[in-house]
């Protein structure tokens, strides 16, 4: 053969498999597995590659032309308990690693922390603006954080240096015990009086909070005015407000308040279920409140999980976060906790708006505690259990949920559409901000589907186990 044809031949050849390689490398898909059995945990699977034709089997189209919402993140609360049982573990730094490191973790991306007392707490619960019974503070000349310095900063602080993108979404379960009705913690409604000198102070309460967090390195990236704010009880910090309240706080002191020291914090209203969706509506029909207003906040507690969809119809330009949903020690059983997790919230909610997933307490010990003096949830699991006395810990079934979406989809990536509801597959796909799709895939029946992902134009075929979830990071 002529040696100058023998070495086009060569370069030819060689130029094809230099393209095919370089195809293959730009169009790869990372893969994440959890399977139901457990026998796959958030595990890192080979990476597929584009196929050239169809398989058999439903097919999931990505289509990143069309854009929904942009997200904020997954993740759950730190509750006082919460970050008790982390602190105080021989674990710590491991826990927190797995928690909240994007490389060596599932890189929580977005928390809720309890603004003093809550339902789980492992000292008495307090404020940040307790007085002697009979005192009032309307200038907030003794607030102070210095309890949160002993053990709840800092795991908000180690947090953060693990992962510096983290949003925090600070929330009350009571103000001080002067403001209210009852003069306690536990349960009455919020002092209303006709000079609003009690909206004002606790609109002062919430500014003092953000700027003492501030000083110590936390930024707050929103704020709720009340955790749910139409339910009261004796056995825990609670109180009651009204849409007529919290409206007029908002709009008359809180929202003024905020502008006037240069606080671009979110205010987010009501922080209730899904079924009370007339509190923040009726909130919204007010312009002059509704002009200080970034989102509302919904549990899971009761109603409609697509409620947030209804109302992004009638209110469009508010956000929409999905700020509570607890796991519970009776409902043990993994596989149907994993379909659950993801069908109702981490799959479904961004689907209908919302920008933000966040379960209840990122860990709690194995009696579901501890409780100091508050009588709350008995059963509730946290995302991490820590055993009393011990130095092992275990990740729960929420671990590996939050840990689907966390891993894949980046703050502030958008969501974009795909097929869903399609033959018992539920799917969300999302592009981040250095160009990469995330999609995850829940396999709600009992059998095992082989299924063509449509990205970008390019087929990729993968076998989902029954009652399983797949991450796909598709890399342009």
């Amino acid at each position: 053969m002529d040696p100058s044809k023998t070495l086009t031949f060569l370069l030819f050849i060689g130029a094809a498999c230099t393209i095919l390689v370089d195809a293959q490398t730009k169009h790869k898909v990372k893969v994440l597995l959890t399977t139901g059995d457990q026998s796959k945990l958030l595990s890192q699977e080979p990476d597929l590659h584009p196929s050239p034709t169809n398989g058999n089997g439903p097919e999931i189209v990505v289509d990143k032309s069309k854009q929904y919402q942009r997200m904020e993140g997954f993740g759950a609360a730190i509750s006082n308990s919460a970050a008790y049982v982390i602190y105080h573990s021989p674990k710590r730094h491991e826990i927190m690693r797995d928690l909240f490191s994007p490389a060596d973790g599932i890189g929580v991306s977005f928390v809720r922390i309890t603004m003093g007392g809550s339902d789980l707490q492992a000292v008495p619960p307090y404020t940040y603006d307790d007085m002697p019974n009979g005192q009032t503070d309307f200038n907030m000349d003794h607030f102070s954080v210095d309890k949160d310095r002993e053990f709840f900063i800092p795991i908000i602080k180690e947090a953060l240096s693990l992962n510096p993108k983290l949003k925090i979404l600070g929330s009350p379960w009571s103000p001080p015990a002067w403001m209210k009705s009852s003069n306690s913690l536990y349960g009455g409604d919020f002092h209303v009086d006709y000079d609003g000198k009690y909206q004002q102070a606790l609109s002062l309460y919430f500014v003092k909070f953000i700027q003492a967090y501030k000083a110590e390195g936390i930024d707050i990236h929103a704020i709720t005015i009340q955790n749910e704010p139409g339910y009261q009880t004796t056995g825990y910090p609670t109180m009651t407000m009204s849409w007529q309240i919290q409206r007029d706080l908002v709009k008359w002191h809180l929202g003024p308040l905020f502008l006037s020291n240069n606080i671009y914090t979110r205010i987010l209203i009501f922080d209730h279920n899904w079924d009370i969706h007339a509190y923040p509506e009726n909130i919204l029909k007010d312009h002059d409140a509704a002009q200080y207003i970034s989102g509302v906040a919904w549990h899971c507690y009761g109603g409609d999980k697509s409620e947030p969809a209804t109302f992004h119809s009638k209110f469009p330009n508010v956000d929409n976060y999905f700020t509570e949903c607890s796991g519970f020690a009776s409902a043990p059983h993994f596989r149907d906790n994993l379909v659950w997790n993801l069908d109702v919230l981490f799959i479904h909610q961004p689907t209908v708006w919302v920008k933000s997933v966040v379960l209840w307490n990122i860990a709690l010990d194995d009696q579901w505690g501890p409780q100091v003096q508050v009588s709350g949830c008995k059963n509730c699991r946290g995302v991490i259990t820590v055993p009393r006395g011990s130095n092992v810990y275990r990740k729960e079934v929420e671990y590996y949920v939050i840990g689907h979406l966390s891993k894949v989809a980046q703050t502030q990536s958008m969501r974009i559409d795909s097929t869903d509801n399609v033959d018992g597959l539920r799917s969300v796909a999302f592009e981040n901000p250095d160009g990469t799709i995330a999609v995850v895939i829940l396999n709600k029946q009992d059998q095992t589907k082989s299924l063509n992902v449509n990205i970008d134009g390019n087929i990729y075929h993968f076998s989902l186990n029954g009652k399983s979830v797949v991450s796909m990071l598709y890399s342009p």
